[in-house]
């Protein structure tokens, strides 16, 4: 049968084209600047180059079986997690961990910045699946809160960095597992209703500048211009850009000069849609999330047609990554959610991220080249007997 991989890989893939093309649209110099305009950019050659590293990890990672991939899953979280703490033990030299805008989310590595985060959301998948595979005491309500503790460890570390809109994911990745592993509905609403219940009381926990982009938010909502030239500065211009693209979007010298002169901040990484929108319109943003779809179709695919359960709960956990990203960074271009500074996956700039990303591409490749397995029950059936003992099922066990 046909890999349906192969439909999340060519997503990947297309995104990471009409990534690098955004990207150099983006890369004009700002206003008053002497700097040229012409040639392709040196983060576009950058993006380039980790583009085609992503292709080849993504390749090494399709290629062994997934389940050698469950003894590694505890101690690759274990090893992120240190790294996270290392990162805000004060007095470490900024040679080595860089602070950028108040923030000390990388390790200097002289050839690139790597930030650990973006590996410890596949880290996480894989050792929440391989927690969830043969259990099921995750079906009562309290069997659910030590994964949910697993959960909050890097939420919490990484919020401390303080890098929010990372730490968002977590949680909707937690829930999307859980469900697809067959935790009751009902207890996962209580956990939400509980969650949205305290958020109140966790306002004043925010940092001001967090405070400052909810409360700019919600005034772009409005209509108001309060925060335009300040605070609101890149989301209105973000807003701008998305609604001058028009149905087509406009020639490559026409974006470039509206990017200019309504200055974008991040335009080349966290705004990348706003500059997809300006280039080409309705249309690139209808074909993007045409692709996201495209993606989220292969993943989901793989999760179904694959009987192993560690498989199909990597496969859900990693289409549930991609989605909180894309929906998250596409609301706060325009306007509808709080700017947190999270990147659109396959398409912004950036190294860690895109090689994490087709990373996360070669895991669905894997879990649908891999399947099934013979005499293994079905995966998180749970009202008919088992016909063989879990040790049978995992050679990892025996």
């Amino acid at each position: 049968m046909p890999n349906v991989g192969h439909l999340s890989m060519a997503a990947a893939i297309g995104l990471g084209v009409i990534g690098l093309v955004a990207i150099d649209t983006a890369s004009v110099p700002r206003p008053g600047s002497d700097a040229p305009a012409a040639g392709v950019s040196t983060v576009v050659i950058k993006q380039g180059i980790f583009l085609v590293a992503g292709l080849l990890v993504m390749a090494m990672v399709a290629l062994p079986h997934h389940r050698r991939l469950v003894p590694f899953s505890y101690p690759l979280l274990i090893v992120l997690l240190v790294l996270l703490v290392v990162l805000l033990i004060p007095g470490i030299p900024s040679i080595l961990v860089p602070v950028k805008k108040g923030a000390r989310r990388w390790y200097n590595l002289q050839f690139v910045l790597f930030q650990p985060s973006e590996l410890t959301k596949i880290a996480f998948v894989l050792a929440l699946a391989c927690y969830l595979r043969f259990r099921e005491n995750y079906r009562r309500f309290w069997g659910l809160m030590l994964p949910l503790m697993l959960t909050f460890i890097p939420m919490g570390l990484i919020l401390a960095e303080p890098d929010l809109g990372t730490a968002l994911i977590f949680l909707p990745v937690f829930f999307a597992m859980m469900i697809a592993a067959g935790a009751k509905l009902k207890h996962i609403l209580i956990i939400v209703f509980v969650g949205l219940t305290l958020m109140p009381a966790m306002y004043p926990l925010l940092r001001p500048h967090q405070k400052q982009r909810i409360v700019t938010m919600l005034s772009q909502v409005r209509g108001e211009t309060t925060y335009r030239s300040n605070y609101g500065f890149q989301g209105f211009n973000a807003m701008t850009l998305v609604g001058a693209g028009g149905p087509i979007g406009h020639s490559q010298k026409h974006a470039e000069d509206l990017i200019r002169f309504n200055w974008l901040p991040e335009a080349h990484n966290d705004m990348i849609f706003a500059v997809i929108c300006t280039r080409w319109g309705f249309a690139g943003a209808a074909v993007v999330l045409g692709l996201y779809l495209l993606f989220f179709t292969g993943g989901l695919l793989a999760a179904a047609l694959n009987r192993d359960p560690f498989a199909r709960l990597v496969a859900v956990g990693i289409v549930a990554i991609v989605f909180t990203q894309t929906f998250v960074n596409i609301g706060m271009t325009i306007g509808i959610l709080p700017i947190t500074g999270m990147t659109l996956p396959m398409v912004s700039y950036g190294g860690s991220s895109l090689m994490a990303n087709f990373l996360m591409v070669g895991l669905i490749l894997n879990v649908a080249a891999h399947r099934p397995i013979i005499m293994s029950n079905p995966s998180f059936e749970f009202d008919t007997p088992k016909s063989i003992d879990h040790v049978q099922r995992d050679p990892h066990l025996r």
